[in-house]
C-alpha cells in the first residue's frame, strides 16, 4: 500500500509538488489542501477544504484521515506552528517547526542567527517602532543605496531597496505606519549588496543538508527588470553565471546554516531556502525562508530525478542521509502568465483557454498558480499570478523558445507575461 500524502497550499509551487508526487509509485494518493484547478486534475488527487493555518484543525484532520506524510507549502502555516502539532499527534511532516520558521517569519532572527554564527551577508541593524527617530538617523549616517525591511511575514511586499536616502526614508515612515501590521513593528537597515542574485534550496534534516539545483528568479513585473516587485515573473534553472567556486561556497555557507540550526536547538525539517548576492567578495546572503521557492520549485523539481516522495519522507523521519540526489542535465525555464493589473488590483473567474493546447508543445508543463474551477467545470483566473509555462530542453534557447511558444497558446482576458524570461542565461555575466 503507498504513502497517503497531505500537501498544504494553493500556488503553483503547490501543483509542482502534487505533480511530482503523483508519478511516485510510492504514493498511493493526495489530499490537496485547498489546492486550484490543477491539482485537482492530477492523477490520484483531491482537493479538500480545510484552514491550513489551524495547526489544531490540520492535526485532528491528518490523524482522522490517516495521512502518512504531510507536506506544507507555505511560509504562513509554517510560522503558525501546524508542523509543530503535527509531529506532536505523530504525523510526519515536511517541513519546519515554528522555531526553525523564523529564519523566514522574523528577518531580525535570521540576520541574528547569520551574525551569530559568522555565516557571509550584510551588515544590518534592527529598530522597534519607539526608534524612529533613530532609525531615520542611521539611514543618514549609512547613506544609500540601502535596504529597508519589515521584520515580519509582508506577503512579499515590506522591503525597499531604496536609491536614495528620502526613497529610505519614506520607507521607514512606511513600515512604522501600521501598513504591514505586526510584521512592521521592527524594521531593519541592511547593507546593500552589489551583484547578480541567486536562490539555492535545500534539503535539511537535522545536520543533513543537501543542496538542490540553483534557480535565478525575475521579480519585477515587467521586461528589463522594471515596475514594481512581485511574487515572481518568471525563473531558469541552473543558472550558467555562477562559477563552479561560487556554487561551492554557497552549498558550503547552506551547510553552515544547518549546523547553526542545529546549534541552536532547533530539529529543522523541510526546506531551507537562500537567497545569495554573487558579490566581488563572494556570495553573500541576503535572506533565508523556510519553505520552497515559489516560482523556483517549478523549475527545480522538474530536473531532479530521484523519487521526490522518498525524498520528503526521509526527510521528514530524519533519514535524509540515506538519499542522494540526481538531477537532470536538462535546462528548465518558466515563465508566469498573470491577471492585467497585477501586482496590483486585478479581476478574477475570468474564464482560460489553451493549456491542453499549450502542453502539446514538446518539454512543456503547465502550472496552476492562481485558477479554480467553477461548479459548471468551467476552469478560471483565482489570482494575480495564474498559471506557470514550464519548459525543459537541452539548452536555454530552445527551453526559451518552448516556454514563449506554449504562452502564446494560452489565452484569458488581460493575460499578460514577461517577454525577458531566460535572457539572463544567454547573456555574459555583467
Amino acid at each position: 500500500m503507498g504513502m497517503r500524502i497531505l500537501v498544504l497550499g494553493s500556488g503553483g509551487r503547490e501543483h509542482a509538488i502534487v505533480r511530482a508526487l503523483a508519478g511516485s509509485p510510492l504514493v498511493s494518493s493526495i489530499l490537496a489542501a485547498p489546492g486550484n484547478g490543477g491539482t485537482a486534475l492530477e492523477r490520484n488527487t483531491v482537493n479538500v477544504q480545510l484552514h491550513i493555518e489551524d495547526a489544531t484543525a490540520v492535526a485532528s484532520y491528518a490523524a482522522e484521515n490517516e495521512i502518512d506524510l504531510v507536506v506544507i507549502g507555505p511560509e504562513v502555516p509554517l510560522v503558525a506552528g501546524v508542523a509543530d502539532e503535527l509531529r506532536q499527534v505523530g504525523v510526519a511532516t515536511f517541513g519546519p517547526g515554528a522555531e526553525g520558521a523564523r529564519v523566514e517569519g522574523s528577518k531580525a532572527f535570521s540576520k541574528g542567527l547569520m551574525e551569530r554564527h559568522g555565516l557571509p551577508a550584510g551588515r544590518s541593524k534592527t529598530f522597534a517602532a519607539h526608534e524612529l527617530l533613530e532609525a531615520k538617523e542611521a539611514v543618514r549616517e549609512w547613506g544609500a543605496p540601502i535596504v529597508i525591511k519589515a521584520d515580519g511575514l509582508a506577503a512579499g511586499k515590506g522591503v525597499t531597496v531604496a536609491m536614495t536616502v528620502d526613497e529610505a526614508l519614506e520607507a521607514v515612515d512606511e513600515c512604522f505606519s501600521g501598513r504591514f501590521g505586526d510584521a512592521g513593528t521592527t524594521l531593519l537597515i541592511e547593507e546593500y549588496l552589489a551583484g547578480p542574485e541567486c536562490s539555492l534550496l535545500a534539503f535539511v534534516s537535522g545536520r543533513t543538508m543537501v543542496p538542490m539545483a540553483p534557480a535565478q528568479d525575475h521579480k519585477r513585473v515587467g521586461d528589463g527588470d522594471t515596475g514594481p516587485n512581485t511574487g515572481g515573473m518568471g525563473v531558469y534553472s541552473p543558472v550558467p553565471l555562477v562559477t563552479e567556486d561560487e556554487q561551492a561556497a554557497m552549498e558550503r555557507i547552506m551547510q553552515q546554516a544547518a549546523d547553526a540550526l542545529a546549534d541552536e536547538g532547533i530539529d529543522y525539517r523541510g526546506v531551507l531556502y537562500g537567497g545569495f548576492v554573487l558579490t566581488a567578495e563572494g556570495p553573500k546572503l541576503l535572506e533565508f525562508n523556510a519553505r520552497f521557492g515559489d516560482p523556483e520549485t517549478q523549475v527545480v523539481l522538474p530536473r531532479l530525478k530521484t523519487d521526490l516522495a522518498r525524498v520528503l519522507n526521509a526527510c521528514a523521519h530524519g533519514h535524509l542521509h540515506e538519499v542522494e540526489l540526481e538531477w537532470s542535465d536538462e535546462v528548465t525555464v518558466s515563465v508566469v502568465v498573470a491577471s492585467a493589473g497585477y501586482p496590483g488590483y486585478y479581476d478574477t473567474g475570468l474564464p482560460i483557454t489553451g493549456i491542453s493546447f499549450a502542453e502539446e508543445v514538446p518539454g512543456v508543463q503547465v502550472y496552476h498558480a492562481g485558477t479554480k474551477v467553477t461548479d459548471d467545470g468551467t476552469l478560471v483566473t483565482a489570482g494575480g499570478r495564474v498559471l506557470n509555462v514550464t519548459a525543459t530542453a537541452p539548452d536555454f534557447a530552445t527551453a526559451i523558445s518552448r516556454a514563449y511558444l506554449a504562452v502564446d497558446r494560452i489565452e484569458f482576458r488581460g493575460a499578460f507575461s514577461r517577454r525577458d524570461i531566460g535572457a539572463r542565461a544567454l547573456r555574459e555575466r555583467d
